[in-house]
C-alpha cells in the first residue's frame, strides 16, 4: 500500500482552495486538482504528496554520472528518482519519466538509508533522474536519516524552490548539481515555462552550504550565442566564485524539439570561453580530448583524468594538488 503523506509548504485559502508555496509557480488548487509538477494534489482542503516513497528508478551511479566532478571523485552513490518535474521543458532529455508517469515501487525513507549502506564503495544518496524539488519531503526525510547514518547526500536539479524550503534542507545536502538552462529569461518562460531568477537565487544560496557545480545544456540556435555563454560565466564567476565547475552538456534531438545534435565546435568554444575565467569547465555527453579532465588551477598539472564516467588517474589528497601542493575546489 502506498504511504501517504501529507505535503509541507502551502496554505489554506477559502472553500478548501489551497496555495501550494514549494516552489516559484505557487499554484492555486482547488480541490481534486494537482499542481503544475502534476505530483501535489488538493484533497478535500489538504495538499498530499502522491509521490512519497515511490521510486521509479534506482541505480547505483559513479558520482560523475549526475554529474560532480568534485565531490569524491572515482566514488559510488545510490541514485533514487520519481516521476514529475515543475517545468515542461520543450528539449527534455529526460522526458520519459519527468513528464508522464510511469510505475513506482515503495521505499520507504529508513528502506532506502539500508540500501544505500548495503552496496560496496557507497558514499551516500542522489536524489536524481527526475525533479527532486518536488519530491521535497520524501528528500527531506531520507536526506536526514542519510547523515544521521553517516551517508552523504547529493540534490541534482533544476532549481525551481523558494527560498524557505530550500534553506530548510540545505544542512541536509552535501553537493548540488544545478541545471542553468540559459540566461534569458524569456528562454525560461518559452521553452522550459518557467522563470530564470529562482534557479540563480537557488544556485547563490546553496553555495553558501555545499558544494555547487553548475550543468548547461547548449542548444544549438536557442542558447548557444557567445553572448549567451559569457552571460553564464560572468555570473558563475562572480556570484559562485572561478573556483565553481561548470559543465556544459550536448544536447541531442528529444521529446518536441527535432534540431540536429549540439555541433562539437560550439562545445569547444563555450569550453575555451568559459576557461578564461572559470578553473574547473567541462564537456559531457560528447568526445572532446581533454574536456572531461580536471587540471590544477595553479600548476597546470592534469590531476583527475577521466573516461567517460570512470576516473582513471587521480592525483588530489584531500582536496590538494599532488603536484604543487595547492588548494583545489574538490571534496574526498
Amino acid at each position: 500500500m502506498a504511504v501517504s503523506r501529507e505535503a509541507m509548504y502551502w496554505k489554506a485559502r477559502d472553500d478548501q482552495v489551497i496555495r501550494c508555496v514549494l516552489c516559484p509557480f505557487m499554484c492555486v488548487l482547488k480541490d481534486g486538482e494537482v499542481g503544475n509538477c502534476r505530483v501535489r494534489r488538493n484533497e478535500g482542503g489538504k495538499l498530499v504528496a502522491l509521490t512519497y516513497a515511490q521510486i521509479a528508478s534506482a541505480h547505483v551511479d559513479p558520482i560523475e554520472k549526475k554529474p560532480l566532478y568534485h565531490f569524491y571523485p572515482g566514488s559510488n552513490i545510490l541514485s533514487l528518482g520519481t516521476w514529475g518535474c515543475n517545468l515542461h521543458c520543450q528539449f527534455c532529455q529526460n522526458w520519459q519519466i519527468s513528464q508522464q508517469q510511469v510505475p513506482t515501487k515503495e521505499l520507504r525513507p529508513e528502506e532506502a538509508v539500508d540500501l544505500a549502506q548495503n552496496r560496496d564503495s557507497n558514499i551516500g544518496i542522489a536524489y536524481t533522474y527526475n525533479e527532486p524539488v518536488i519530491w521535497y519531503e520524501y528528500v527531506l526525510d531520507t536526506s536526514r536519516l542519510a547523515h544521521e547514518a553517516g551517508l552523504k547526500n547529493v540534490l541534482v536539479t533544476n532549481g525551481q524552490i523558494n527560498p524557505q524550503p530550500l534553506e530548510e534542507l540545505l544542512p541536509h545536502i552535501d553537493a548540488l548539481n544545478i541545471d542553468v538552462k540559459g540566461m534569458r529569461g524569456d528562454f525560461y518562460e518559452r521553452l522550459c515555462g518557467g522563470k530564470l531568477r529562482p534557479v540563480l537565487r537557488t544556485a547563490e544560496l546553496a553555495q553558501l552550504q555545499a558544494l555547487v557545480e553548475i550543468t548547461n545544456l547548449i542548444i544549438p540556435g536557442e542558447n548557444d550565442s557567445d553572448g549567451d555563454l559569457q552571460a553564464l560565466v560572468d555570473w558563475v564567476a562572480e556570484k559562485l566564485g572561478p573556483e565553481t565547475p561548470l559543465h556544459f552538456s550536448r544536447y541531442h534531438p528529444d521529446y518536441q524539439f527535432t534540431r540536429p545534435a549540439t555541433p562539437l565546435d560550439t562545445l569547444q568554444r563555450a569550453y575555451d570561453l568559459a576557461r578564461e575565467k572559470l578553473h574547473f569547465v567541462y564537456v559531457g555527453n560528447a568526445h572532446l580530448p581533454g574536456t572531461n579532465d580536471t587540471y590544477c588551477p595553479h600548476c597546470g598539472a592534469r590531476v583527475i583524468s577521466r573516461v567517460g564516467f570512470d576516473v582513471v588517474r587521480l592525483e588530489v589528497r584531500n582536496g590538494v594538488c599532488q603536484h604543487c601542493q595547492g588548494a583545489l575546489n574538490v571534496i574526498q
